[in-house]
């Protein structure tokens, strides 16, 4: 895979979210993963929240869910679920959210594999000091194939979604604050979650030191502006050009807004079973 090949020009997007619009998120991944297919351009999502736990679609089958549901909210964190993906993962003011969004066509298909090393190659560049290996981190929570970790820790996971004009990958990436308390806290919602119950579906056993920060392995103080200003600096110097104006256009035209918020109410039915 010629990454460079891949795409000449970048529209990026960026969207804090608050806990009023917390379902905005994978809302307008959905929105936007069709409207990358029906312009055949690459975009790039930012995105964060506030303390948020989101669970996965597996979550769902916790046998003790409403008990585990109110440890989180004890330690200060709401939650939600998400429309992807089967385990939880912590999001706050020290989480980056990176969805990159590729028009998929005949001449350019990508595998599941290309998609995540694409993503892999773009933290990579982004953070070249760092020895960024890709693999399963057994105790991290939300264990993937391509959890990217320093030193056997992780400090980021990426999961995809696809239609048939294009695909998104996805990556929350632990760039600052308290990392062993995000690990702890997954620990204890699925130790309560699960409580005396067998553990059928194979859900986590999370030991929170097998997950670190960016800020952590670097040795250095860092914030969430700076490691997105890394991220845009790696693709200009990949020769990709940059438009942070005309993504932010075509998500308030009346045909997006009608997308979003189909795919804002299929979240918020989602929110009903729990």
């Amino acid at each position: 895979m010629e990454k460079q090949t891949l795409f000449s020009s970048l529209q990026v997007i960026d969207t804090p979210l608050t806990s009023d619009n917390k379902l905005a998120a994978f809302g307008m991944t959905n929105a936007l993963l069709d409207l990358c297919g029906d312009t055949d351009q690459a975009l790039l999502h930012f995105w964060t929240l506030p303390p948020t736990l989101i669970l996965g679609l597996k979550d769902r089958h916790l046998p003790e869910l409403q008990t585990a549901l109110k440890t989180v909210t004890n330690n200060g964190y709401d939650y939600f679920i998400r429309n992807s993906g089967g385990l939880a993962v912590v999001s706050d003011g020290g989480v980056l959210n990176v969805s990159l969004f590729i028009p998929q066509t005949t001449s350019q298909h990508l595998s599941v594999n290309d998609g995540y090393e694409l993503m892999k190659q773009l933290i990579q560049q982004t953070f070249p000091s760092l020895p960024i290996e890709s693999y399963e981190v057994t105790h991290s929570y939300c264990p993937g194939d391509y959890d990217l970790s320093v030193n056997g820790q992780k400090f980021a996971g990426i999961s995809q979604r696809r239609s048939t004009k294009a695909l998104v990958v996805m990556a929350y990436i632990s760039i600052l604050g308290d990392q062993a308390f995000r690990g702890s806290l997954v620990r204890d919602f699925y130790d309560t979650g699960l409580a005396n119950h067998t553990n059928e579906l194979g859900f986590p056993d999370v030991w929170p030191d097998t997950m670190t920060n960016i800020a952590d392995a670097l040795h250095q103080p860092l914030t969430i502006d700076e490691v997105k200003g890394a991220i845009l600096a790696a693709y200009q110097q990949q020769g990709v050009q940059l438009d942070s104006t005309t993504l932010m256009t075509s998500t308030q035209s009346p045909d997006f807004q009608k997308a979003y918020n189909k795919e804002l109410a299929k979240m918020q039915k989602k929110q009903l079973s729990i």
